[in-house]
C-alpha cells in the first residue's frame, strides 16, 4: 500500500499536465518549427521554462488504481501485478482465468 500523500502529489500533477497541455504544445511546436525565427524560438523556450517543471507528461507515474502501488503496473487493467493476481485468483476480474490449472 502506497503512502496516500503519493498519490495526492500524482494527483496534482496529472491536474497540472491537463492545464497546461495546449500552451505546452503550441510552445514545443513553435521551438521545433524549421520556419520560426530564432528570437521567436527562444522567447518560446525561455517561456516553455518558465512553466511548472509538474506539468511535463514525463513525471507522470503509472499507479495502481486501487492502492497507488508504482511499480509493476499493468496498463490494460489498471492494476498493479500484485493485486491483479488477487482479483483474478478470487474471479473478480471477468473474463480473466489462470493459463495453466
Amino acid at each position: 500500500m502506497a503512502r496516500r500523500s503519493l498519490g495526492n502529489r500524482q494527483n496534482r500533477r496529472a491536474a497540472l499536465v491537463d492545464r497546461h497541455a495546449a500552451l505546452r504544445t503550441a510552445l514545443k511546436r513553435a521551438i521545433v518549427h524549421p520556419d520560426s525565427e530564432p528570437s521567436a524560438r527562444a522567447e518560446a523556450v525561455r517561456h516553455l521554462n518558465r512553466l511548472p517543471r509538474d506539468s511535463s507528461p514525463v513525471r507522470l507515474r503509472n499507479r495502481d488504481q486501487v492502492d497507488g502501488r508504482p511499480r509493476g503496473v499493468l496498463s490494460r487493467f489498471g492494476l498493479s501485478r500484485v493485486r491483479f493476481r488477487e482479483l483474478a485468483l478470487r474471479g473478480e476480474l471477468p473474463g480473466i482465468r489462470k493459463a495453466s490449472r
